[in-house]
């Protein structure tokens, strides 16, 4: 018998479980992964970007969150010894019609509270990026890259000293309320739970549809493709470049990304997965695909994003389309600058009418809570996002 079960060890569910041992030491506590190690998928897969905040509507949970987010997680680094990086990042616009777009989020980054923000021209964009062009930019010095997986592993050292057990290789089939108590079938074993947090990704719909919570939004997912930049004695890149995003669309185009290992990953395209864990073009899971085009809301997503949708296709499959666009960025990249890389698949929830959620979603039955919806920042807010559903949870925990 366990207090509270948490469903997922990426870096939200393992810094949810550190947030109630925090506050309620001695709490018997159990995280369920269903892989073999910690942050397997969206943690281990994605960028690196410790975000300022600059991109979220003033008032939303993203951006309540992202801003102070990014403070505790650089101050957990330092008292951890996870090395960052304050790479400083670039928002360029290249084109006329992005002004608008440029002036909006540096008018968003004030509201949040991002700091020391600055709008730069085309000789300032170059001081920080010798290589780079556009006509404005906007240059955030508070970003920073990381490791996620080492964040992700120094939070599951926490939980484990602080009493909390990791139990991996355990993958949830069932969750049914009985006599009181949540009773969790995997494939471990039965594990019973006072209160379950479904920290899930991925399969969060799933997991939530177990306890018999609605299935809606339901999880479409999306492979990022990166490609990566050669490295040589001048580097082309300094820190990250970053495109002005399509406001419809809740992804942030391809971007130049440096990593903590030394690489450069240009990147990623956003394309519809056919498996639930799709990180190949050959992965497809017959069932699973199935159930994500006849997903409510599927049809509807397609009609309304299909232009986009060709767009991020053609630049997987022709790597001249993908160099054209980054060139818009960095003019001196040549074709053999490029080399292929790793990918990700990102959890997007869907509403029945074909919108992509944008922001932090969750929701709750009785004593067990959902995290529904967990795009990007939520590795940068992983602190405060846990702490915002502790704070929903304790008192189902009694």
């Amino acid at each position: 018998m366990t207090d509270v079960a948490i469903v997922g060890a990426g870096i939200l569910g393992l810094a949810t479980a550190r947030e109630i041992l925090l506050r309620r030491p001695g709490l018997r506590l159990t995280v369920l992964e269903k892989e073999s190690i910690v942050a397997a998928h969206q943690t281990g897969h994605n960028s690196g970007v410790i975000h300022s905040g600059i991109y979220y509507a003033p008032g939303s949970l993203k951006a309540r969150l992202c801003v102070e987010g990014a403070r505790r997680l650089t101050t957990f680094c330092d008292e951890h010894g996870v090395p960052y990086r304050r790479t400083g990042k670039l928002i360029i616009a290249t084109k006329p019609s992005e002004l608008p777009g440029l002036a909006e989020l540096f008018r968003r980054g004030r509201a949040n509270g991002v700091p020391d923000l600055e709008m730069l021209g085309p000789e300032g964009i170059r001081e920080h990026e010798p290589h780079a062009a556009g006509l404005q930019a906007i240059y955030s010095p508070s970003t920073a890259i990381v490791d996620f997986h080492q964040v992700a592993e120094a939070l599951a050292t926490d939980v484990g000293a602080a009493g909390g057990h990791i139990l991996t290789n355990s993958r949830v089939g069932a969750i049914t309320p009985r006599d009181g108590v949540w009773h969790i079938g995997t494939s471990a074993g039965e594990v019973r739970a006072r209160a379950v947090i479904s920290c899930a990704g991925l399969h969060a719909d799933l997991v939530a549809a177990m306890t018999g919570a609605p299935r809606a939004p339901r999880i479409i997912p999306f492979r990022g493709q990166y490609w990566r930049l050669r490295t040589g004695p001048l580097p082309l890149v300094r820190g990250l470049i970053y495109p002005v995003p399509d406001p419809g669309f809740p992804f942030l185009g391809v971007h130049f990304t440096p990593r903590m290992d030394g690489e450069v990953w240009l990147g990623p395209n956003a394309t519809l997965a056919l498996a639930v864990e799709g990180y190949r073009w050959s992965d497809i899971r017959f069932r699973e695909a199935l159930g994500i085009l006849s997903a409510p809301g599927f049809a509807r997503m397609a009609r309304r994003y299909w232009r986009t949708a060709v767009s991020e296709t053609y630049r997987v499959v022709q790597r001249g389309a993908l160099l054209n666009e980054l060139r818009r960025f960095v003019p001196d990249l040549q074709p053999d600058d490029i080399v292929a890389g790793p990918s990700g698949v990102r959890a997007q929830a869907v509403s029945a009418e074909g919108a992509m959620v944008d922001d932090f979603v969750l929701n709750s039955m009785g004593t067990a809570l959902h995290v529904r919806n967990a795009p990007s920042p939520a590795a940068t807010a992983c602190l405060t996002l846990a702490a915002y559903i502790v704070d929903k949870t304790m008192s189902a925990v009694g």
